[in-house]
């Protein structure tokens, strides 16, 4: 999501002298707790809404139907579109919060921007934790959307500038893993506080959100900017003296000049959205915009959004349903790990089609144990079944934590050329919180139309995005950035016949030649 921003060119073969130091480690975490804070709201939503004390408070009428299954049966019990909207209404803050935060990013720096995310963040944290009507609880929910907007665009950026080139990838990953702790942090939460006597349980739930929220605000007043941003703003000297700091020695005159170069560039491109939408951009929009949408499609936010809700309505019981939100919620981290050790080694293509079989079949299992075992009006769920359920939306999760979770933020960062590359993830991350949106408000509703046939729904999307993987996306394991256009494009089956050596790219004072190399991009939530 780095619009706005840019990244430093660097030769092939070449790596410039740097230590880790602990300056960098310090700033990486303080920023990616980013992450924590977007994982807890994602996570924190599914549990509140399955609280009887939350629904009767600001949803009498869905606390109604969960109390009297017979009045609507239980795929429709949680169907409302306040409850719905309690949830999707982050994303739709964050969706819009996204234009803004691309200007504070470019023009104010991304320290500044992690900052006002905070503020955000706490913003509405406290209308939360305080409500007492269903107005205040949304007007808090969209505060902390903005936060989410302002801090996904900063925080991944921040952390692919400020690290080592040899340590960047895992650290951009760190945001996403921090995500997955998010949501298991909630669901822990959830569990805990659904046993609180009194009715204020869920507001500790919201309110503990202030934890990573206040860790993001202390986490921007004390690190520095990125060498980057101060060189894009024109703080040369301050810039030099930033990157000798983060990168412990002295010998780094050349990346700095790379850095200043990169700057030049950048500026250069007058137009990058025009730029984006020409033909030998057309490969990597397509991709980007593909995956960013597939993700959301695999079903995998409507299953952790509502897990407790949907666990509560397959009929584990309240109790039970947060105790499996937990299951899945370490699933997702751990998975996220495996991620992390296997990108580099079994390449993103082996990654996405072994995930796409696995959630295939997981998929089609629980709508067959569903569809026999889960009636409208039928009691518990046997233990057995429910035990398999469980396994199978963990094997669901798990393959999706390790390839389209972090992968679809992956490969658009590593694809798209560097006069391109700020739009390009912007769009990226504006099409991910549109999708992402669009399935929390609906999800609920579906399941209520669909029954058991939401998971069949969501698998014949598995399979149709699998197929897309097969034929359309090139392997780009260990290929330099640099080289993305050679090695990858032009050598591809079909995208070769978009690449056209004559065709380069539109500036304001002529036309500069196709220049492809860039730092290696970023991740990010997911999550989500």
């Amino acid at each position: 999501m780095p619009a706005g921003g840019f990244s430093s060119v660097t030769p092939a073969g070449v790596e410039f002298e740097a230590k880790i130091t602990p300056i960098v480690i310090i700033s990486c975490i303080m920023a990616a707790t980013g992450g924590l804070m977007f994982g807890y709201d994602v996570g924190v939503s599914g549990g509140v809404t399955s609280m009887p004390d939350f629904l009767k408070k600001f949803f009498p009428v869905v606390y109604r139907k969960t109390r009297n299954p017979g009045i609507d049966g239980n795929y429709c019990k949680y169907d409302n579109q306040g409850l719905q909207l309690f949830t999707s209404s982050l994303y739709l803050a964050g969706l819009t919060a996204t234009f803004f935060a691309s200007y504070t990013t470019r023009r104010l720096g991304r320290r500044l921007t992690m900052l006002i995310a905070g503020f955000f963040f706490i913003a509405g944290v406290v209308l939360n934790a305080a409500a007492q009507d269903l107005a205040m609880l949304i007007f808090g929910r969209i505060l902390l959307g903005c936060g989410v907007g302002f801090a996904n665009q900063a925080v991944p950026l921040f952390l692919s500038e400020i690290a080592p080139t040899r340590i960047r990838g895992g650290l951009n990953i760190l945001f996403q893993l921090n995500v997955t702790i998010g949501i298991l942090f909630a669901s822990l939460v959830n569990y805990g506080t659904a046993k609180i006597t009194g009715g204020w349980g869920w507001r500790l739930s919201l309110g503990l959100a202030g934890i990573p929220a206040l860790l993001l605000t202390v986490g921007a007043l004390l690190v520095v900017d990125s060498p980057n941003s101060l060189i894009e703003r024109g703080r040369l000297d301050e810039g030099k003296a930033v990157l000798r700091k983060i990168r412990g020695t002295d010998k780094i005159e050349p990346e700095f000049l790379e850095l200043v170069e990169a700057s030049r560039i950048a500026k250069e491109v007058k137009h990058p959205f025009r730029n984006l939408l020409k033909r030998r951009n057309r490969p990597q929009l397509v991709i980007a915009v593909a995956l960013q949408i597939f993700q959301q499609c695999t079903g995998i936010n409507a299953i952790m959004f509502y897990a407790p809700v949907l666990f509560d309505t397959l009929g584990f019981g309240n109790d039970a349903a947060l105790y499996s939100a937990v299951i899945t919620g370490a699933v997702n981290v751990l998975s996220t790990v495996v991620s992390i050790y296997s990108v580099d080694k079994v390449g993103r293509r082996v990654l996405l089609l072994e995930a796409g079989v696995q959630m295939f079949i997981s998929q089609v299992i629980i709508a067959i144990i569903l569809a026999f075992k889960v009636k409208d009006h039928s009691d518990d769920l046997h233990k057995g079944f429910a035990i398999l359920v469980v396994v199978m939306i963990c094997t669901f999760v798990s393959a999706f934590a390790w390839s389209w979770g972090p992968l679809g933020w992956l490969i658009p960062s590593e694809t798209f050329p560097l006069e391109t590359r700020s739009a390009g993830q912007s769009v990226t991350v504006c099409v991910n919180l549109l999708f992402t949106f669009v399935i929390a408000q609906a999800f609920l509703s579906m399941l209520c139309h669909f029954k058991y046939g939401i998971f069949l729904f969501f698998s014949c999307w598995v399979v149709i995005m699998s197929i897309f993987t097969l034929f359309l996306i090139p392997e780009t394991k260990n290929i330099p950035i640099e080289e993305m256009t050679e090695r990858v494009w032009k050598q591809h089956w079909f995208w070769k016949r978009f690449m056209d050596d004559d065709e380069v790219a539109d500036v304001t004072n002529g036309d500069i030649a196709k220049k492809n190399g860039h730092a290696n991009g970023f991740d990010p939530t997911s999550q989500l």
